[in-house]
């Protein structure tokens, strides 16, 4: 229908048609009213209108939002099986690993450990859900040091210059797969 996909509708309809609407509806009302409570109505009755489609958008990301977290709470997190225990100068000042490589595919920690990572949609478009399982597994003997499973939201927002907002679970706060099974040996006796 005249060429525009979903998403031009959405814009259209959100930032022309309501707000035309809202105007017309306030303008309609004041018009009529001849009482100072009910020309404030008026008013309230455009605000209302102006705001039923950002509404419409939080309801929506707010239920794929619960989706995650439930999806989250059957198997998200970060399991460790095996810690690999590194020299202290494998590391960065942070404690993070400083042979990570994410640009290198499933070589991303170097010859001794395949990094893989499997993205699974449920939901694309607009408002996509993912799977994200990612695994480190040593090359050596093909044994599965640990894995992290997380879910995340992006988008549904209504239609503008922003970027899509987004919803992850689990919050890793700053604890990958990565760190967790790689640890120093800073601080071990021997």
């Amino acid at each position: 229908m005249l060429g525009l996909n979903y998403l031009a509708w959405v814009g259209i309809v959100s930032w022309i048609v309501v707000p035309l609407l809202a105007l017309f509806i306030t303008a309609l009302l004041w018009r009529y009213s001849h009482t100072v409570p009910g020309k404030g109505l008026a008013l309230v009755a455009g605000v209302a209108i102006l705001s039923v489609p950002a509404l419409i958008a939080n309801g929506i990301k707010s239920h794929y939002d619960q989706q995650v977290r439930e999806l989250c709470a059957k198997d998200g997190g970060v399991r460790v099986y095996e810690t690999v225990r590194l020299p202290t100068e494998k590391f960065n000042q942070w404690g993070q690993v400083n042979f990570y490589r994410p640009d290198q595919g499933e070589n991303a920690l170097g010859s001794e450990y395949v990094l893989r990572t499997d993205v699974q949609y449920f939901r694309r478009g607009n408002i996509s859900l993912r799977r994200y399982h990612v695994q480190v597994i040593r090359h050596r003997d093909g044994l599965l040091l640990g894995e992290s499973v997380g879910y995340d939201r992006g988008g549904g927002d209504l239609p503008g210059p922003w970027q899509p907002s987004s919803f992850s679970c689990p919050k890793h706060h700053g604890e990958t797969v990565i760190d967790s099974i790689f640890i120093s040996n800073q601080g071990v006796q021997k």
